[in-house]
This record gives C-alpha cells, sequence and structure tokens, in this order.
C-alpha cells in the first residue's frame, strides 16, 4: 500500500509542474520526415494511420511543418509552421495550422543520434513518439512510455500507430 502511495504521490507531483525538456535540440539535425509510432488520442488525428510529420527549416529561423496521414479512404495533410520559444534549448516550440492559435510542441526526450524523439505538451494532453523509421524496437518504445509515465502523462490511453507500407511521400 505504501509502495502505491509514493507511486502515486510522484505522478501528481510530476503532473504539479510542467515535464522538463532536453537539454538542446540541434534544430538542423531535426529536420526531415518522423513517423509516428505512438500518441495520445486527439480529435484532430481521429481515424488517422500511417502518420508522418516532416519539418524544413525556414530562412527566418521558423520551421514548415508538413503532417499527413491515412484514414480510411483517402490521404490527408495539413501544413502549418512552427516558431522556437526557447532559444537556449530549441526544444520549446509552438506550432500553428489555423493563425492565430498556437499549440505547444515540446521535446521531452530525444535520441542522441535523433532516431526517436518524445513530444508533448506542457499540459500533458498531447503526446507522441516518433521515429525516423515506420517502426521502433520495442524495447525504445516500452522505454519511451516509461518515461512519459514518469512525466506525468496517461500512458494508459496511449494509442499505437499503424506504419504503413510504402510510407507517405512529402507532398
Amino acid at each position: 500500500m505504501r509502495i502505491l502511495a509514493l507511486f502515486l504521490g510522484s505522478l501528481l507531483l510530476a503532473a504539479a509542474e510542467p515535464p522538463p525538456v532536453v537539454p538542446q535540440v540541434d534544430l538542423a539535425r531535426y529536420m526531415g520526415t518522423w513517423h509516428e509510432v505512438a500518441r495520445l488520442p486527439n480529435r484532430f488525428q481521429r481515424g488517422c494511420g500511417c502518420t508522418s510529420a516532416t519539418y524544413t527549416l525556414r530562412e527566418d529561423g521558423r520551421v514548415s511543418v508538413l503532417n499527413q496521414c491515412r484514414t480510411p479512404g483517402k490521404n490527408k495533410a495539413v501544413r502549418g509552421w512552427a516558431k522556437v520559444v526557447d532559444r537556449s534549448t530549441n526544444a520549446k516550440l509552438k506550432v500553428t495550422f489555423f493563425w492565430p492559435f498556437f499549440g505547444d510542441y515540446w521535446v521531452l526526450a530525444l535520441d542522441p543520434d535523433y532516431r526517436w524523439v518524445l513530444v508533448g505538451t506542457p499540459n500533458r494532453k498531447y503526446l507522441w513518439v516518433l521515429s525516423r523509421t515506420p517502426r521502433l524496437e520495442e524495447a525504445t518504445l516500452r522505454g519511451l512510455l516509461e518515461r512519459a509515465q514518469t512525466l506525468g502523462f496517461d500512458t494508459s490511453r496511449i494509442l499505437r500507430t499503424e506504419p504503413c507500407d510504402p510510407p507517405l511521400s512529402p507532398r
């Protein structure tokens, strides 16, 4: 019982403050296509599978964003852009697909070789596991989901994204 109380207490403490971000993101290395491996459910991705995000660094320092997914019967794509809001780390961004409305995009864990990333929001409502390849090793995914849980995210609701062959190509 005491262990359960400590566990629940640590979750409440983690949820009280925004989750920490990684110390540094090299934006040039971060650019390119990332495949969604898992996510918390959200309304704007309802019915999506075979999901990817492609990031391109713009001359003005902002990041162009192309999100794509396959839904029953069609492919969907939405374009937007992001701005870095914490230049000391480059790990906190704001993204918009419908200006002037922005959402948080925080890099919570990042592979040193930029092969996978854990992205979430400070209110813990949104969470994504992304990979450079459509599939991620199960042990790596489990480790990222454990990390997300320690940061206060409700990983019991995680949806795994089915990879597709061939992956969607950026348009």
